[in-house]
């Protein structure tokens, strides 16, 4: 059983919504005039109706207040004239892949229809081959127009996402997992976000379920996903109200949906390629990017109208898998971060004691209140932790030094 996503416009009169068989429930996608406002799965029974009549009590209760802010933002946004008539750059969009020529090419289509049309002085498209075993990365770029290929031999998420860097002409990168689809306004939202906030040195943005078909992604979706909300954000090196801030640094997106200035990227020295290295540590490399940004004094903003549909693990051991490593990753951040920043060393070592107990406290409430599978999941998590923590850092350094001088 699965849930069926469902796109509402809510200045729409809005129609009953029919499940099949197979669904038991509803996700909804909500915008106003097109511009992404809201979220919602509700629980239905299979093969039932939710009326438009009920539609309309949820968008109430649920969208009124986000309509209003949309409301009140395309009025400043009309006499923003002076964002208007700001030039935008050059944009390099990069797409990291291994094996995985499908995605890739329904990627490349969600991309094609829009970047044609974009208030960027120009776009270009750079998909890096990630050591794939066969053609079908490269037979599959030859499928689209205008769209460059790279080969980059060494496994590995952040040598793939160095070796864009390196191929990127644009003064803006915006770096996509292959595994997500870019709503129809994505483009428009980093222009957006690029315009209002010119000395940003990086973007992040809304991530919605591609699809909810299994289990295992209703369940992720269900305890958060990778959304980060519908309101705009603005992120700086120092916080007044969080005092680990900006070690935890996870809270302003996801990597499968980031952009950075460029110029910025090289001269931070890239992305640290002993983290999300796939296999056996995929992950951390977000985290320290976004950290490394925020510490060079420029900030960061989260637009939620660039957004994308990310497709979540499939199975429950591949998302218990994901879980474990958040904690794999976090802990070799924050331990690569301690030694390589002391000014904040002491914060890190309290982000560490906090996540710790912060995990575990939730593990005794899953176990407490007979919730298996969120015991699992935060044990895997809490594993993933220690593991981190007891020199995952060190070993893949040592790994990527390997991989090196075997492709000199």
């Amino acid at each position: 059983m699965g849930y069926r996503l469902v796109e509402i416009e809510l200045s729409k009169p809005l129609a009953p919504i029919e499940l099949a068989p197979q669904h038991d429930g509803v996700g909804l996608i909500a915008r106003w005039q097109d511009q992404l406002i809201g979220f919602e799965m509700i629980a239905l029974p299979a093969s039932s109706v939710l009326s438009a009549e009920r539609l309309k009590a949820v968008a109430d209760q649920r969208f009124a207040d986000r309509i209003l802010v949309a409301k009140v933002d395309v009025e400043l946004s009309a006499r923003r004239r002076f964002a208007a008539e700001t030039a935008l750059p050059n944009l390099s969009i990069a797409i990291c892949t291994k094996d995985r020529a499908k995605r890739l090419s329904r990627l490349l289509s969600s991309l094609d229809p829009i970047r044609w049309k974009s208030a960027f002085q120009s776009v270009e498209i750079v998909v890096v081959d990630n050591a794939s075993v066969d053609a079908t990365t490269r037979e599959a770029v030859e499928c689209f127009k205008d769209v460059r290929y790279v080969f980059e031999p060494k496994a590995g998420l952040d040598f793939a996402r160095n070796a864009a860097l390196r191929a990127a002409t644009g003064d803006l990168v915006a770096y996509l997992d292959d595994d997500v689809v870019v709503d129809r306004n994505w483009l428009a939202g980093l222009a957006k976000a690029c315009r209002y906030n010119p000395g940003a040195g990086g973007f992040t943005g809304l991530v919605l379920p591609f699809r909810l078909d299994t289990e295992a992604q209703i369940f992720f979706e269900q305890n958060g996903g990778f959304g980060r909300g519908f309101v705009r954000k603005e992120f700086h090196n120092t916080r007044f109200d969080n005092p680990l801030h900006p070690v935890g640094s996870g809270s302003l997106g996801a990597g499968c949906n980031m952009a950075f200035d460029r110029a910025l990227l090289v001269e931070l020295g890239g992305f640290d390629e002993a983290l999300d290295t796939g296999s056996p540590l995929p992950g951390g490399g977000d985290l320290d990017i976004f950290y490394r940004v925020l510490r060079s004094r420029r900030p960061m903003i989260y637009e939620p109208e660039y957004a994308v549909y990310h497709e979540h693990r499939e199975t429950i051991e591949q998302l218990r898998r994901q879980y474990w490593t958040w904690g794999l990753g976090m802990m070799a951040f924050l331990v690569k971060s301690r030694r390589t920043d002391e000014e904040l060393s002491a914060r890190h070592r309290a982000m560490v004691r906090w996540w710790f107990f912060d995990r575990l406290k939730a593990v005794a409430r899953a176990a407490r209140r007979f919730r298996g599978r969120d015991f699992r999941f935060g044990i895997a998590e809490l594993w993933g932790g220690i593991y981190g923590l007891a020199g995952e850092y060190d070993r893949s350094r040592a790994r990527v030094q390997t991989i090196r001088e075997q492709n000199q």
